[in-house]
């Protein structure tokens, strides 16, 4: 017998009278919102540079999130805030459209750029609230939208990105990563009264089987504009991904709920295999809250999905902590409970059980970058952008190249997990102005992509996210060259592995997958994670607590050099860690002697003008070497050319 489900609004009174315990102040918030309308609708038809803080919160259910840009504060005057966007694209999916509107508007509104998130969609930064609405419209009338990009409720869907036509288990993923974005997309008309007001949105229409699926009885709450998530939505945010057998481009692990393609020998969809309870969120010295991997929960039909992702959503809203919100996501829940009574629970909800999970290949990781063949006579092409930031910096000019390419081709984008791009439905007669378009504006083509830096990903960090605590996304390149310089003196130049870098515990690069993590502990300083692997299959555990960017090759070296000494043949920098394991690795550190620099190094300094030193720089990130490098080898070659 399926469970009478506990409303939010239950749990919460029940919550609130227990001995010591009240729920967080934001589900009061959200239980004075009207379904998402107050105060925002209120707040921006006032003449004040931002929102409230009930406001911010309920704005982030529309999709923006209110900073300020701490480069401009001066003490004294009143912060510079601004408003970040970020975009819904279930699959990553952008249209040509939405594409050039976005592009419009970082120009008239924003700061001039584009940034491509880990999740598969678009952010616009640097958004005044005078603009907000005009912003939001104009996404949503080019069949755009931000609606549940943030918030307490399910976020942006992932799928693998490749958009194979002759793979029917890719189509399959992509379909239904839509398809369960529109299941738990919010039913407020809030959404449309405040930013079109009330204007009817040209939307896609949504699968017959996911119309039907969000009234099916069972786990909704009845009498209600919310009928999955009810008047106070999701305890925390929640995360969904669609993937195949074998490609993890998505970081399946990490995810909330993560659906796998299941078919037959003919390619027939037969079902999902089922992972729940990952997370990367945490708070330094809070050892309650930890990075976490999802489980295997179990395998359903393709004709159940819908009920069992209702059933899994339904557990987390009436069971999830809605009184701390560090210990709200669903992983703590599962981790609290144990997989078998969380599969229990939701069985009850589902009204049957599930099956057992289906065996699978080993997961490998494809960023996708370069050119492929699409399967039906087209192509589809992979670039690599730095740190997801469409710009045009120096003689770096991806977004001048992009909207050309657009305005031209009209070709749909596919965003990757990975902060890059695929530009899709590419017609082979044009495959050579494309290419001459991208070098002629500085980007180089795939094998001519440093390894560390096509391998890593930043979060944007300061100046604009109000909770870093240290740089990321302007850092990392700077900390990628002089660990390319430390391979290079160690004899390891072509090694690469997977680096990201977040400037706060909260993970929004994922770094505590990756086989190197940096994360954000102090100005200037990071915690130090190691042992993911090179396919994301595996968590990374924290080797230092506190590291300041000064001492990275004091601290490094002697890791690579005892990796260089100790691998076994093929082996990752990451699986080395985790096999050796760290005792072993800080006993070696320590009687460490640091290999001589190479002759002729000395610490003298010369100037340069800021215009060379931008192109320095610029020159620097494109192709994968330290400044020091380049400068050295100019000037070399320039006194060589003077003595002949």
């Amino acid at each position: 017998m399926v469970q009478a489900p506990i409303s939010p609004g239950k749990q919460a009174a029940e919550a609130s009278t227990s001995p010591g315990k009240k729920v967080s102040r934001l589900e009061g918030i959200k239980e004075r919102s009207q379904f998402l309308r107050e105060p925002v609708a209120t707040e921006l038809a006032q003449d004040t540079t931002h929102f409230s803080e009930d406001g911010i919160q309920i704005l982030k259910f529309h999709g923006s999130y209110q900073q300020d840009n701490r480069d401009n504060r001066i003490k004294g005057q009143e912060k510079d805030y601004r408003m970040m966007l970020r975009t819904r694209n279930p699959g990553g999916l952008v249209s040509p459209e939405l594409y050039l509107t976005l592009d419009e508007l970082s120009d008239k509104y924003g700061y001039s750029n584009i940034r491509a998130t880990t999740r598969q969609a678009f952010q616009l930064h640097g958004i005044l609230k005078k603009n907000l609405k005009d912003t939001m419209a104009s996404i949503i009338r080019s069949m755009g939208s931000t609606l549940g990009a943030c918030g307490d409720l399910n976020r942006n869907v992932m799928a693998v990105p490749a958009p194979f036509k002759d793979k029917p288990e890719y189509v399959y993923a992509r379909d239904y990563a839509n398809r369960i974005a529109d299941l738990l997309t919010p039913q407020t008309p809030a959404y449309y009264e405040i930013w079109l007001d009330g204007e009817k949105a040209v939307t896609g229409e949504e699968h017959p089987d996911v119309v039907a699926a969000r009234q099916r009885s069972g786990t909704i709450v009845h009498d209600n504009v919310e009928p999955i998530y009810g008047t106070h939505y999701m305890p925390r945010k929640f995360k969904c991904s669609v993937t195949v057998p074998g490609d993890n481009s998505i970081d399946v692990y990490t995810q909330d709920v993560s659906l796998v393609v299941i078919v037959d020998e003919n390619k027939e969809l037969q079902g999902f295999n089922v992972l729940a309870g990952g997370g990367m969120g945490r708070t330094h010295n809070k050892e309650e809250t930890f990075a976490r991997i999802a489980d295997e929960i179990g395998y359903v039909d393709k004709d159940d999905v819908y009920d069992l992702v209702k059933a899994i959503v339904a557990t987390q809203r009436d069971y999830g902590d809605r009184v701390q919100r560090r210990h709200a996501r669903m992983k703590y829940l599962i981790h609290d409970w144990g997989v078998e009574k969380f599969r229990t629970k939701v069985e009850e909800y589902f009204g049957k059980r599930l099956q057992p999970y289906k065996s699978l290949p080993e997961w490998t990781f494809y960023d996708y970058l370069g050119w492929h063949e699409q399967g039906d006579g087209k192509l589809f092409l992979g670039i690599h952008i730095e740190n997801g930031r469409i710009h045009d910096r120096g003689a770096f000019k991806i977004k001048s190249a992009l909207k050309e390419i657009e305005l031209r081709y009209r070709l749909p984008i596919r965003l990757t997990g990975n902060q890059s791009l695929l530009l899709t439905e590419i017609d082979p007669a044009d495959k050579a102005e494309i290419d001459h378009i991208l070098s002629s504006n500085g980007i180089d083509a795939e094998d001519q992509i440093n390894l560390l830096h096509r391998h890593a990903m930043a979060c944007p960090a300061l100046p604009t996210c109000g909770l870093a605590v240290t740089e990321s996304e302007r850092a990392i390149p700077s900390v990628l060259d002089r660990i390319q310089s430390l391979l290079n003196k160690l004899g390891l130049k072509q090694e690469h592995f997977v680096t990201r870098m977040t400037g706060c515990p909260n993970g929004c690069a994922r770094p505590y997958m990756a086989e190197l993590g940096f994360v954000g502990s102090a100005p200037n300083s990071y915690q130090l994670w190691l042992g993911g692997s090179p396919n994301q299959t595996r968590l990374a555990q924290p080797y230092m607590q506190k590291m300041n960017i000064d001492d990275l090759e004091t601290t490094l070296e002697p890791m690579f050099a005892f990796f260089k000494k100790g691998r076994q043949s093929g082996e990752s920098f990451g699986d080395f860690c985790d096999r050796i394991g760290f005792e072993a690795i800080r006993n070696f550190s320590e009687s460490y002697i640091p290999a001589k620099k190479a002759s002729g190094r000395r610490k003298h300094r010369v100037g340069v003008s800021g215009e060379i030193y931008q192109q320095l720089k610029d020159a620097a990130a494109n192709k994968g070497l330290s400044m020091a490098q380049i400068t050295e080898d100019a000037i070399a070659a320039y006194l060589n050319n003077q003595t002949n």
